[in-house]
């Protein structure tokens, strides 16, 4: 009984002193000027060299998996631990020992998150050091950039497959294919360049359906993660998005900025395509809450081939509206708030003053 006890007592030291380390990195990226920059930029990439390579290795997705086992095993043990406590035999024993292992998995997850995702958010913004400089933009100029993409979107929607029903299909060459442009993005923005392990496939893909999620980094395993159910046009530009977060960018709008760029470096028209037609629907989506004559203009001129496209997403993600989807965005805008961006899911949409700072 001793030795259970003294065992208990290590894990939640233990579990303590990782909840605090996690704290204090976090408290000095925000207060110590240059801190998160110089993580972001020296010690970051050699994690992502290395736990990112190991498991770039496995062909699913690590972080996946471990996720199962994790709650088979909490609720395994939870469940053995209600009817130990049913038949009051060492009941009270086993509730120290199962809390105390839950509070040692979740300090060391905190760790892992807090090394591999939460300093970066601290860190320089890609558009800064880059020299993009974001202002006030007028609806004409936000009207230009919005024609110049229905051109793009127009050209690329000629060059893609699609299916019987006139959707675009990819050939399942994306993941190498996404890595590629990542690669190139790197040649001409250099804190872009760097390793990239291949984004990987959710199998239970619909977890982030009913959440609104089309994908998810994953920083314990430092993985880059896909909703490989969603409209196909979707995913070449969400690879992208998820694996510009292993450079350190985590801000939702410049990661989706990095990837409209990393889809237009590419060679493969289904990128081009995505990238474009993503960058069509962030700032149309402004523009007609701005000037809804100019929108229905711009809506005209886009191709029937693309309208397809928008149409299917958006029965898609319909078919999963409900509870979920609202709880997980207030828990996403909970999340963005808390790691610094003040305007939670709206921060989304800053992506529209990069493409048109980007444009202008």
């Amino acid at each position: 009984m001793e030795a259970g006890k003294r065992h208990n007592l290590t894990w939640f030291y233990c579990g303590a002193v990782l909840f605090a380390a996690s704290f204090l990195l976090l408290y000095l990226a925000r207060k110590a000027e240059g801190m998160a920059q110089w993580y972001a930029v020296h010690i970051y990439p050699v994690i992502v060299g290395t736990v990112g390579r190991v498991f770039g290795w496995f062909p699913m997705s690590v972080a996946e998996i471990l996720l199962y086992v994790i709650i088979f095993l909490v609720l395994a043990c939870f469940f053995r631990l209600i009817f130990r406590l049913a038949v009051k035999k060492g009941g009270k024993a086993e509730a120290v020992h199962y809390f105390s292992g839950v509070w040692l998995t979740a300090s060391l997850l905190f760790l892992l998150y807090t090394l591999n995702c939460g300093i970066n958010y601290q860190r320089l913004s890609f558009s800064k050091q880059e020299g993009i400089e974001t202002g006030e933009y007028s609806a004409e100029e936000l009207k230009r950039v919005c024609e110049i993409l229905t051109q793009e979107v127009n050209v690329y929607a000629e060059q893609v497959e699609r299916d019987e029903d006139g959707l675009m299909i990819l050939d399942g060459s994306e993941k190498g294919t996404a890595v590629k442009a990542m690669y190139r993005l790197g040649e001409d923005y250099k804190w872009m360049a760097g390793y990239y392990p291949k984004p990987k496939a959710l199998a239970g893909s619909w977890l982030l359906s009913i959440q609104n999620l089309t994908g998810i980094y994953a920083p314990f395993t430092v993985e880059a993660n896909y909703n490989n159910d969603m409209t196909d046009y979707n995913i070449p530009f969400t690879a992208c998005h998820e694996l510009s977060h292993l450079r350190g960018f985590m801000q939702e709008e410049e990661a989706n900025f990095i990837a409209y760029l990393a889809c237009m470096e590419s060679e493969a028209p289904e990128f081009r395509y995505s990238g474009s037609l993503l960058g069509w629907i962030h700032c149309a989506n402004v523009l007609r809450r701005e000037d809804t004559d100019a929108w229905r203009e711009i809506r005209g001129k886009l191709t029937e081939k693309a309208a397809q496209d928008l149409q299917a997403n958006s029965e898609f993600w319909s078919s999963y509206e409900g509870k979920a989807a609202e709880v997980s965005e207030k828990i996403n805008d909970g999340y963005l708030k808390a790691n610094g961006q003040t305007d939670g899911v709206k921060s989304y949409g800053r992506m529209v003053d990069l493409l048109i700072a980007y444009y202008e």
